[in-house]
């Protein structure tokens, strides 16, 4: 049998986005972690990033900051943050830790604008510059893209008009969204009429099954060359993940799974100097899973992932941040 234009289409397509994904997926040594390219910004970032709500929540700066510049000198380069992380505090310890012997010129910086409207995203880069002790962004996105009519109020409000401006200013290099909460929402952003940088979402093993963003926005953002940043890797949680807890999976097989997946880097929740040390040995010496050992963890979680119950930034309102519960109009209790 002769195969039809639609099989021969589709095993094209099938093609090209494999090859879209050996190519996100390419690495490079770097300095002390192994790289991969930010998408169509073209830069190099280290595939592990320091998270910036895990770094606020250390309780005694002098150990964040103490934490900060053991990543920076193991090559783990890559920060993340977010306006409203811990009412700012994440920020102002980690532009600390980036003012010392100009650290801050190592690393690759990103932090997240909370705002949809133009002025409150001009305010809101301003006190994110302010409180990082820096004169620009290397990424900033905008953050918790999670209720439908987030990716409208971006565009009607002015918040995309104010980031543009930032960009032309210099304060801002490159600019993307976050979310956490359906990929729907993701691929409306996406068909947005902006070319977006990059997009960070939830990547982890139990994503398979649930809301998937690695079936159906991780494709769409190679095609579009918009560089992928996963986030809860370890299913989310205050301690050490709820993949951990609940499912008795390792850091390493669940991190190790992420990565095997064509994502630039994904943010690792870092509290001590034991959890640094480890996740820099699994990035240093990281090798991907072969699809056998994939489709393995997949199924040692397929029973129990399918209704959302290890994944509760999808199916609850507990991860949505209270500035954005309360621009929504929700309670922020619960």
């Amino acid at each position: 049998m002769q195969p039809t234009s639609k099989s021969r289409r589709h095993f094209l397509q099938a093609a090209s986005l494999a090859a879209l994904a050996d190519q996100a997926m390419a690495q490079s040594p770097g300095a002390g972690l192994p790289q991969r390219t930010l998408g169509r910004t073209g830069v190099k970032v280290s595939i592990a990033c320091l998270g910036g709500w895990h770094i606020g929540s250390v309780k005694d700066d002098a150990e964040a900051i103490r934490i900060m510049h053991a990543a920076i000198d193991e090559g783990l380069t890559f920060f993340d943050n977010a306006w409203d992380y811990h009412n700012g505090h994440s920020e102002e310890v980690m532009g600390k830790a980036l003012k010392m012997d100009n650290r801050r010129s190592k690393v690759f910086l990103m932090t997240k604008n909370c705002e949809r409207d133009y002025a409150g995203s001009l305010r809101n880069l301003d006190e994110s510059l302010r409180r990082l002790q820096t004169d620009h962004l290397d990424l900033w996105q905008f953050h918790e893209m999670v209720y439908d009519n987030d990716p409208d109020w971006v565009f009607e409000k002015g918040g995309l008009k104010a980031a543009l401006e930032a960009k032309k200013a210099g304060k801002v290099r490159f600019i993307g969204f976050t979310g956490h909460k359906d990929p729907q929402i993701h691929l409306k952003m996406l068909g947005k009429p902006h070319a977006w940088d990059t997009a960070q979402m939830p990547i982890n093993v139990c994503d398979a099954y649930y809301r998937s963003f690695q079936k159906s926005v991780v494709p769409v953002c190679l095609q579009k060359n918009v560089g992928v940043i996963g986030m809860k890797g370890l299913g989310g949680g205050n301690t050490q993940g709820r993949l951990l807890e609940t499912l008795g999976l390792t850091a390493d097989e669940c991190y190790r799974y992420c990565l095997s997946l064509p994502v630039s880097a994904q943010v690792m929740g870092i509290t001590s100097m034991a959890q640094l040390k480890a996740d820099v040995a699994l990035a240093r010496n990281f090798k991907p899973m072969s699809p056998a050992e994939m489709e393995a963890l997949r199924n040692r979680v397929k029973d129990q992932a399918g209704d959302g119950r290890h994944e509760l930034f999808k199916s609850s309102k507990m991860y949505d941040g209270p500035h954005h519960r309360k621009q929504h109009g929700f309670s922020t209790e619960g």
